[in-house]
This record gives structure tokens, sequence and C-alpha cells, in this order.
């Protein structure tokens, strides 16, 4: 039974919301009910909107097998904790106009750290 990853996937799914939520309040803004218009604000919405859709889910999976497998809680935790940093970050800094390269960049590094991490330690625990 899942007991940690649960948290981490239920705080992402907020942020993922609130990601949507933006993504209509720059259509509204931009007048735009298909695609991005053309609008360089609605683009850059759908385009965060979007890396995290990309990206957590598939995280998410890797860190509840670590769960599923045994992962001690620490280990999960600190998985956890490292994506969802990694996702807030890269939204945050990618979202800003003009963006927070610095933010974007240590988000991703997150984030591929939490994917890396979790895939090695599923390969090992499964041996």
């Amino acid at each position: 039974m899942l007991a940690i990853t649960p948290i981490y996937a239920a705080l992402i799914a907020i942020l993922f919301v609130w990601l949507s939520a933006n993504v209509i309040r720059q259509r509204r803004r931009g007048r735009v009910s298909v695609g991005d218009g053309g609008d360089k604000a609605v683009l850059k919405a759908m385009r965060t909107h979007s890396n995290c859709a990309e990206y957590a889910p598939y995280a998410l999976l890797l860190v509840a097998m670590v769960e599923l497998q045994g992962g001690g809680g620490l280990l999960v935790n600190l998985l956890g904790l490292t994506l969802l940093a990694g996702r807030v970050l890269h939204a945050y800094g990618f979202g800003k106009t003009p963006q927070i390269v610095v933010f974007r960049q240590i988000g991703m590094l997150l984030t591929f750290a939490a994917i890396l991490i979790s895939a090695v330690a599923n390969i090992i625990l499964a041996l």
C-alpha cells in the first residue's frame, strides 16, 4: 500500500490545476478559444502547463514503484520532495515574464534527479 507517494501526487495535482487555471486566465485575457492564437502569454502558460503534464506523471509513477518495492520512507520522501521542488521551481521560473532562467534550470535538474534516482532505485530494489 502506498502511504507517502499519494501526498506528493496530490500536491503536484494542485500545482497542475493551478497551471491549468493560468492557461484559462491567459486565454480569456487574450480572447483565445483554441491553441495559442499567436499570443505569447497564452503560449507560455500552455507550455508551462504542458511541461508539468509531460514530466510529473512519469516521475510519480517511478516514485510510487520505489515505495511499492519497499524503498524506505526517507528515500521516498526525498524523491517526492525533490520532484515537487523541481516542478514548482520550473513552473515559477518558466512562467514569469521575463523568465527566471536559473529557477527553470534548477527545476529541471531536480526533476531529472528525481527521475534518474527513482529509476536506479527501482532497478536495485528489483534485483
